[in-house]
């Protein structure tokens, strides 16, 4: 469910008045998502999407995000573009909420992940990357190596009752990886999604039609990108990793930007840092989210699963 504010009809007929999208024909909210509050738009013009930011998403970071959606989108990678009113403004207001409207993209999560839809995933990343390039403005990573182990003491050992001796597992794991992280100018940087998720990818007859939810999109090394997907995408059972599912997303990036010898060999240490950012967030959201909230809490055991696969074997499974 990610319907947490209603809009009264005339709230959103006053709203509308400022854009050129003609009258509204239908409304509906969209339940996928758990960090805004979404709504599919059918007006005379077509479709779109309204999305209301909730007390998570920081307002003053807001024209960043919608920045970096326009400039990607005017460059042609497949992504919503924020629709300006007739002021010229992309970002608004609606019931006391920062609000904005956004193209709407066709196409759905995939159902079953391939490797043939991993070497799609693999070929928009990449140019996602190249074409952040151009877009100057810079936004720390507030979920990057300093984050994590204050995340850790946050929780106050709780994940010791999800498996015992977990906190300290994980304090020892995140000093390792930060003694072998990549130090600051060795690495290519630049604009990157930090979020890709199967749910947050669009596909139509087997290849990506679209990018979507830009909340999390920060600026970082590009392979850590690439290491966020490798998580995200090739465990078919959350344990397991899929050398062909690797195979597939590695050679659809590197068949439009080649890794260079630096990025592969700081690879391992960069799917183990994904895979602890990921659990710890996950962590700290099963001990502070309510058992009754209408948020599913996803297992943060399942990236333990992932940074134990990473430890014993980065390298032979990456090929790097």
């Amino acid at each position: 469910m990610a319907v947490y504010t209603t809009i009264p009809p005339e709230r959103l007929e006053a709203f509308l008045a400022d854009y050129d999208l003609g009258p509204l024909v239908q409304i509906d909210g969209i339940a996928e998502g758990v960090e805004n509050t979404n709504y599919l738009l059918e007006t005379e013009a077509g479709r779109a999407i309204l999305t209301l930011y909730e007390k998570r998403v920081r307002a003053e970071e807001l024209p960043w995000f919608l920045g970096l959606m326009q400039h990607l989108s005017s460059r042609g990678l497949k992504c919503p573009t924020p629709v300006i009113a007739r002021d010229g403004v992309a970002l608004r207001s609606l019931m006391d909420k920062p609000a904005a409207i956004t193209t709407f993209l066709p196409g759905r999560p995939i159902a079953a992940i391939t490797p043939s839809a991993c070497f799609s995933l693999g070929q928009s990343l990449a140019r996602f990357h190249l074409l952040g390039e151009g877009f100057r403005a810079t936004r720390r990573n507030a979920l990057g190596p300093e984050a994590w182990k204050p995340l850790l003491d946050s929780c106050k050992g709780a994940g010791d009752t999800l498996r015992p001796g977990l906190t300290q597992e994980l304090d020892e794991a995140i000093a390792a990886v930060l003694r072998d992280w990549p130090r600051e100018g060795t690495l290519p940087a630049g604009q990157i999604h930090a979020d890709l998720f199967p749910d947050n990818v669009f596909f139509q007859e087997g290849d990506v039609s679209g990018l979507i939810d830009f909340y999390f999109a920060c600026t970082d090394l590009l392979a850590y990108d690439l290491a966020i997907c490798l998580n995200a995408w090739c465990f078919p059972d959350e344990a397991t990793p899929s050398a062909a599912l690797m195979a597939g997303l590695m050679g659809g990036y590197q068949s439009v930007r080649p890794l260079s010898p630096d990025e592969k060999a700081a690879l391992p240490v960069l799917v183990q840092g994904a895979a602890i950012r990921f659990l710890l967030t996950r962590l700290y959201d099963w001990v502070n989210t309510p058992r009754d909230a209408i948020v599913t809490r996803k297992d943060p055991l399942a990236y333990h699963h992932r940074l134990t696969v990473w430890r014993d074997d980065a390298k032979g499974l990456l090929h790097v």
